[in-house]
């Protein structure tokens, strides 16, 4: 998923983005009211993660004129106003949830996941197939031929991407912009690396490789079987 968290403390931002990088998500940060507007009706995330209190323009009021432009991303709102009348007047402005401060991370990724659930058109777009290997976006899980395997947050999230795009080649450029947020080369074989590693384990042990290079070009995911 990709995630926009508008916080002013940025501590607290720092964390979060931190913590939903590590959980396999993309996360951008916005530190005022204005900025997280600007982010929100510009690019496209899958949910917003939006502090109450925020200077330029508070959280509510960046809610309540993005949903008047038509935009209706999930909102998750954070706040340290907890009161039943906070929480009322948060939904009511526009947010999807309320998760009052302090909260536990484990929480508000539940949270996340369960608002992003809602926000999925079609189960078409939550579970993507090449040959006998599967992945579930929302479950989180990837199997091969009925065999569960077992993948780490980034390589999940290259997995995802590469079959997304199954059948078209992929550039290190297109990966890197997707599946690492980078929009600069940083010289080093991080993909070469995650590549090795996950066509370990997706195809090591079985009859067809479906995870191919494409010598000058990037990487494809088949079935040419």
């Amino acid at each position: 998923m990709r995630i926009l968290v508008i916080e002013d403390d940025q501590e607290t931002a720092a964390y979060l983005v931190k913590a939903l990088k590590e959980a396999g998500h993309m996360a951008d940060h916005a530190g005022d009211g204005d900025a997280g507007f600007a982010m929100a009706s510009e690019e496209t995330y899958d949910v917003l993660v939006v502090d109450r209190m925020l200077p330029k323009r508070d959280g509510l009021s960046v809610i309540s004129e993005l949903r008047a432009s038509g935009d209706h991303t999930p909102v998750l709102i954070l706040s340290a106003l907890g009161q039943v009348d906070d929480r009322v007047k948060g939904l009511r402005s526009g947010g999807d949830d309320y998760l009052a401060k302090p909260y536990a991370f484990s929480e508000l990724l539940a949270r996340i996941e369960v608002l992003a659930r809602r926000n999925t058109p079609s189960e078409a777009e939550t579970r993507y197939r090449v040959g006998d290997l599967e992945l579930d976006r929302l479950a989180r899980t990837v199997t091969r031929g009925g065999e569960t395997i077992l993948l780490q947050p980034r390589e999940f999230r290259l997995l995802e991407y590469l079959m997304k795009n199954a059948g078209t080649v992929v550039t290190r450029t297109m990966l890197l912009e997707n599946v690492w947020d980078y929009h600069f080369d940083p010289q080093t074989n991080v993909i070469d690396v995650h590549i090795s590693r996950l066509r370990g384990k997706i195809d090591k042990s079985f009859d067809r490789q479906l995870l191919q290079t494409v010598r000058g070009a990037g990487y494809v995911i088949r079935d040419d079987g």
